[in-house]
């Protein structure tokens, strides 16, 4: 089998598992269980698309939401480097340094 066709085979398990969860869920409620079972065949959809996506070259948001049965959300910006260079330090001039206070103050 081609790995398309193995990603496949997953994909419908995944769809009968998500039905026999929505069956479960009518049957026994929606306790705490149920929720924690639900949101781990949820994660386990969107890592297959994930994989799908990796498989084919097509963007991560538009796998996921396909697997969902919604439509595709539109595509991610590019990231964004960020250089190791150190900020200008006037930018914190007037900043509290986190958990010790303002810099003119004294602790109690």
């Amino acid at each position: 089998m081609s790995v398309h066709d193995d990603l496949t085979s997953v994909q419908r398990c995944l769809d009968d598992l998500h039905r026999s969860v929505g069956r479960l869920e009518q049957q026994m409620g929606g306790g705490l269980e149920m929720r924690r079972v639900r949101a781990d065949a949820d994660h386990l959809r969107e890592s297959v698309a994930l994989l799908r996506e990796a498989a084919s070259g097509t963007s991560p948001e538009r796998s996921a939401a396909t697997a969902r049965g919604g439509p595709p959300s539109p595509r991610r910006p590019d990231l964004v480097s960020i250089p190791d260079t150190p900020y200008d330090s006037s930018l914190w001039t007037d900043s509290d340094d986190e958990g010790l206070g303002a810099r003119d103050r004294h602790a109690p």
